[in-house]
């Protein structure tokens, strides 16, 4: 492993501390695994080849650094074994599919081809500070004073042997290759090393840093180590931020894997040769998705090929140029734990030729001689790359166990993925607010530089779990909370009392105000006030105030919110039995409407509408004996014929409220209207709120596009022709200007709307959504409707929606010390200046993320504060002030900001930002913006914080090495880049409903989980260690499921045993296992109950009830589940985890040159 920086003096970030033992939080279903080690990354540097005999192969692939954590282990293939640190070998897929590239054809501007073999401008494996090697075409004995860096221990080199005569000699000498066990007594090794660094410097391309030994072997628990390693894309990361391993790549076959089909070449290469020859051409693998076809057909749908080749060299067969020390690696010595070197062109095993496989890479091209046949496009291995389910359960394993205590300014939170509690001890929890870096440059040109955008995820309401504590509500009487003068920040941990504790310093803007004498108190010796502790406004991140009447509208106190629930009785909604099922549900569902925490009962008053082509509106009021009906036909006009008796009380009108729900379905139940209106119900839901002088909620519950003739009539403007147009973004926007406008009125008296759809075909979310939006509420899609199938969904989703807690008529600001300002704003809210974030309703699963630039410098020793304000009307009708405070670090050396980033943070932050985009440019531009940003952001660290190293290599940072899959998972989304089965409703549904997620929801929705149920432990509560996202992970024998949010998948492989199919479904065979399940049935068996329950405890942890879908191995609902296995290549044309991590690769070269 290569380190060039010095390693922070504190302990690696994540390391336990001692202290608050065995918590457990029922979140993530995060399940600790009990005495496992971290293991921290160590670099690969490649195997030890034994060369029997003598002679480079040509085509040289600098060997692909990973670090791996690995305990020895052996593969019996071609009697070779490998080294502890060994990642494994390289697979090359079948050349069929991948015709070499006609000499006219082309390839799109702006794109080359993926990287296949990178010769880079620098020369590989050697520090850019050494004076450049000479590489003459000829093999050349290597001397260890070669190199600037000199080597204190002997190292024994082997003169290079000539290049073999032809590709059979070439083969036949890979194939003799073994690689030699690591013995404890054996010398140090010659060329290469493994374990940990110590002070010996590498011979090339290695940089190490002394004391960075942090190596721990792979734990039982955790699955065997990876078993191969990438070529076209060596990638490096640090072992704890701070360090960065350069590393280099090597080819080989890994034995007992099957070939990958065609699909999976990684491209060619484009980049020049490092010594002036001109560029033979490339070969041909697959484009980035998007791209066009320019040249020869070919089998695959995305096929780039290559520009002609130049004149000096038309009769040349595509391969990479030559040059420099090529050829095996130095003698037999096994590897040996010690010191890490490194020398040029080191290869590890490679085997023979294989079925399906075309054979080695042919000699150099001899320039002027007759050429050899094309070599064979490589593959990165998968497991040799950073892995999500490796991240996520070492950061569960150091830093689940104790809480995360809040008092130090800048510490980065544990993942999202991770159960941990967290102590309030002066800043906001990070159930809170989430940023994307805890550490922000302190100039706009560092930032700039870095890219990495400043912004965090705010969730004002969030839901706590039961062992933390719910902010503690402050109430200073009439005069209110103390606030700074001229910024009107309000008292916080972070406010400065000076003066004897008359006066206090604005931590924001530095401005000193009064204390005002009934908030007067002494200081302490520190000029802490002695009252410090008993005040949570001075001691705590996060706390409510409650608000006096100048905070409210007109200044008198808010009356309490009313709920009105709105149902759709055409044809369609009572034919479905949508009608009479949303009836029997309210029935019980209104004795639940949230209330205050020692309320007797809910403050919220209810009222009703039913609505088609008209409206019908229905006196309720407890006096009555049976309910009235009145309608409302002139829709053009609307009103609420009906004040005294709309909205009441449940309890006082409980018997005519059931009477009007058993009657509503008879009444419509031979009903033949099938049009319906929308803006109306809105707007009369609007006028009832209005009169009654109050905040609300509308549950409105629709079921087809509002053809009707009325204000706000839609047409049907579906045209899937406009996908990868520059028309496309007409599908995101809505086809009327009449909603904003009405979005506008209903937030201006704090109407809030979720709309409830049940479309059987073209609905226009885009445009029936813009009022849900901007009023702060939600959506919720069932299509195609099906009571059997979906009415557990529906009714699970509805009596959340009913009881989860809500703010109304909320205001929110967010203010930010001297040199950093919020200018952007994400998420379903309204806003009529640049500063206020306004929403009807806003409820504890919304989250609004807002960035931050810089418009002045910042201090490394005052460091930067935010503060978030919001200002709501609670279920009770109480005015409320709820206020989070944070504080981060600032720096002026860019790999502090890298050490402190938060990867997930960061793609919340870039999958809202790329879903705006669409809004307003084409899909492409859209992509191709994200793209360039991350290669920046990653190029930008590679440049400035990663020790100098090779170009053929890719280093990522710590924090970061999961940007380029969980990126590639963005775009691969169904926003950015939909399959053919994707309708446009389903695209703007999403686009909404990842507007305003959280971390925890962006983590897991582009991202799935995917869970072994067959390695279930029936005893215990834990979950089954997750896989990686790809069908290769899948075993016919077993069965998983995956779960992203919105649904959960169980996939059946046809070769599970019969008795867990009898256990889990209640049926004999594979072939009788229903898949119209939408719910696993109850058996009495432990399997069953075990796999029930982390159903039920994955459904309790998602905002949304997800819908059970039973995939069969081979069923046609196997293409809709391997949609969600984001690692392979998606039929939509998105990248594979590999090929993007190449195309990444490629574009930070681009970037670098």
């Amino acid at each position: 492993m290569s380190v060039n920086q010095q390693a922070h003096a504190g302990p690696p970030y994540g390391q336990p501390q001692p202290g608050y033992q065995g918590y457990q939080q029922p979140a993530y279903g995060a399940q600790s695994l009990p005495g496992v080690p971290r293991a921290q990354y160590g670099a690969y540097n490649g195997p030890m080849p034994e060369y029997q005999q003598p002679g480079p192969p040509q085509g040289y692939f600098p060997s692909l650094g990973f670090p791996s954590k690995g305990s020895p282990v052996s593969l019996n293939s071609d009697s070779s074994s490998l080294a502890p640190n060994f990642i494994g070998s390289l697979r090359a897929p079948p050349t069929s599919g991948a015709p070499p590239p006609a000499s006219g054809a082309s390839h799109p501007s702006g794109h080359l081809a993926y990287s296949q073999f990178e010769h880079g401008d620098v020369q590989n494996g050697i520090p850019a500070s050494a004076a450049p090697m000479q590489r003459p075409p000829a093999s050349q004995p290597f001397l260890p004073g070669s190199g600037s860096t000199p080597v204190s221990q002997p190292s024994a080199f082997q003169q290079y042997g000539p290049p073999p005569a032809s590709v059979q000699q070439l083969s036949n000498h890979m194939a003799g290759m073994t690689i030699g066990t690591a013995t404890a007594s054996a010398p140090p090794p010659a060329g290469l090393g493994y374990g940990p660094p110590t002070s010996v410097p590498p011979v090339s391309g290695s940089f190490s840093s002394p004391g960075s030994g942090l190596y721990t072997p792979y734990s039982a628990t955790q699955g065997p180590p990876p078993t191969s390693v990438p070529q076209g894309l060596p990638v490096a990361q640090p072992p704890f931020p701070g360090q960065t391993v350069s590393t280099q790549r090597l080819p080989t076959q890994v034995p007992g894997f099957a070939p990958p089909p065609p699909s999976t070449g990684v491209g060619p290469s484009s980049y020049p040769p490092t010594t002036g020859a001109p560029r033979p051409p490339a070969m041909p693998g697959p484009p980035l998705p998007g791209q066009t076809l320019a040249g020869p057909p070919s089998s695959q749908p995305n096929h780039v090929t290559s520009p002609p080749p130049p004149a000096a060299l038309a009769g040349l067969h595509p391969g990479p140029p030559m040059s420099g020390l090529h050829g095996p690696p130095p003698p037999t010595h096994p590897p040996q734990p010690g010191y890490q070197m490194q020398q040029n062109g080191s290869f590890g095993q490679v085997r023979g030729p294989q079925p399906n496989y075309g054979g080695a890479y042919p000699g150099t091209p001899n320039y002027g001689s007759p050429p050899g046949p094309p070599p064979p496009p490589k593959r990165l291995d998968p497991d040799s790359i950073p892995s999500p389910i490796q991240v996520i359960e070492d950061d569960r394993s150091n830093r689940g166990s104790e809480p995360f205590v809040t008092g130090v300014r800048g510490q980065v939170p544990p993942l999202v993925t991770t159960n941990f509690l967290v102590k309030d001890q002066g800043n906001a929890s990070p159930r809170y607010i989430r940023c994307t870096s805890y550490n922000i440059p302190c100039t706009s040109d560092m930032a700039k530089q870095s890219q990495v955008p400043l912004a965090a995820v705010i969730k004002p309401l969030a839901t706590l779990p039961p062992e933390e504590t719910l902010p503690y509500l402050v109430d200073h009487g009439e005069s209110g909370p103390v606030r700074c003068n001229r910024c009107k920040a309000y008292m916080c941990p972070f406010m400065q009392f000076i003066e004897g504790g008359r006066r206090f310093q604005c931590c924001f803007c530095s401005c000193v105000t009064e204390v005002p004498p009934h908030y007067f108190q002494h200081l302490d010796h520190t000029g802490k006030r002695v009252d410090f502790y008993d005040r949570p406004e001075l001691s705590l991140g996060s706390y409510e105030f409650l608000a006096t009447v100048e905070y409210c509208k007109n200044n008198k106190f808010p009356s309490p919110p009313a709920f009105i629930f709105m149902i759709d009785v055409s044809y369609n909604a009572v034919k479905s039995g949508l009608v009479r099922l949303i009836c029997e549900e309210l029935k019980s569902l209104l004795d639940y409407l949230p209330r205050e925490g020692n309320m007797e009962e809910s403050a919220i008053r209810v009222g009703f509408v039913t609505y088609n082509k008209v409206l019908h509106f229905y006196n309720v009021k407890s006096s009555l004996a049976q309910p009235q009906m009145m309608v409302v036909s002139d829709v053009a006009d609307m009103f609420v014929p009906l004040l005294d008796g709309f909205l009441v009380n449940v309890n006082e009108s409980r018997t005519v409220i059931t009477s009007l729900l058993d009657q509503i379905p008879e009444m419509f139940a031979d009903t033949r209207e099938t049009e319906t209106v929308f803006a109306p119900v809105i707007q009369a839901g609007l006028e009832a709120l209005k009169a009654a002088e109050c905040a609300g909620k509308l549950f409105i519950f629709h079921t087809s596009l509002p053809i009707a003739e009325a204000p706000g009539k839609l047409k049907n403007r579906d045209d899937r022709k406009l996908i990868n147009t520059d028309k496309e973004k007409t599908l995101f926007q809505p086809q009327t200007s009449f909603y904003n406008n009405l979005a506008k009125d209903c937030v201006a008296q704090g109407c809030c709307v979720d709309l409830f759809l049940f479309p059987n075909q073209y609905l226009d979310v885009a445009t029936l959504g813009v009022v849900p939006y901007q009023t702060g509420g939600s959506i919720y899609k069932y299509a195609y409707f099906q009571l059997e199938t979906d009415q557990d969904r529906f009714l699970n989703d509805l009596r959340r929606d009913v009881q989860k807690e809500v703010g109304f008529d909320a205001v929110m600001r967010v203010r930010t010390s001297t040199g950093i300002r919020a200018t952007d704003f994400f998420g379903a809210f309204y806003m009529s200046n640049t500063t206020d974030v306004e929403m009807a309703g806003l409820d504890c699963d919304k989250t609004i993320t807002v960035e931050f630039k810089h418009d002045d410098k910042l201090s490394e020793d005052s460091g930067a504060l935010l503060q978030c304000a919001l200002l709501y009307t609670s279920c009770a009708g109480q005015r409320r002030l709820r206020i989070h405070n944070l504080s981060l670090n600032c720096c002026t050396q860019l790999a502090d900001l890298y050490r402190n980033c938060e990867t997930d943070t960061l793609i919340n932050y870039l999958a809202k930002y790329a879903y705006r985009g669409v809004l307003s440019s084409p899909v492409k531009t859209v992509r191709d913006a994200l793209i360039n940003q991350c290669a920046q952001i990653l190029a930008c660290y590679r440049k400035n914080c990663a020790s100098p190293s090779s170009a053929g290599q890719l280093i990522l940072p710590e924090c970061m090495k999961l940007l380029p899959v969980y990126l590639n998972c963005v775009l691969k989304s169904d926003v950015l880049q939909p399959g053919p089965e994707v309708t446009t409703d389903d695209r703007a549904y999403i686009r909404q409903l990842v507007t305003s997620m959280d971390v925890a929801e962006t983590n897991v929705f582009f991202y799935p989980r995917l869970l072994p149920l067959t390695k279930a432990d029936v005893d215990s509560d834990s979950l089954p260690a997750a896989i990686r996202n790809s069908e290769e992970r899948l075993s016919k024998g077993d069965i998983y499921l995956l779960e992203n949010g919105l649904n959960i998948f169980v996939w059946v492989g046809v070769s599970v045993q019969q008795g867990l199919i009898q256990n889990l479904f209640g049926v004999s065979s594979f072939g009788q296992i229903s898949n119209t399940l939408s719910a696993l049935p109850v058996l009495e068996n432990p399997f069953s109950k075990k796999v029930r329950s982390i159903v039920d405890m994955l459904q309790g942890q998602r905002s949304r009830y997800m819908k059970l879908i039973i995939v069969k191995q081979e069923d046609k609902l196997e293409m809709l589940f391997k949609h969600f296995l984001v690692e392979d290549k998606s039929l939509s044309g998105g990248a594979s985890y590999v090929d993007f991590l190449c195309h990444m690769h490629k574009e930070i070269r681009q970037l670098l040159s």
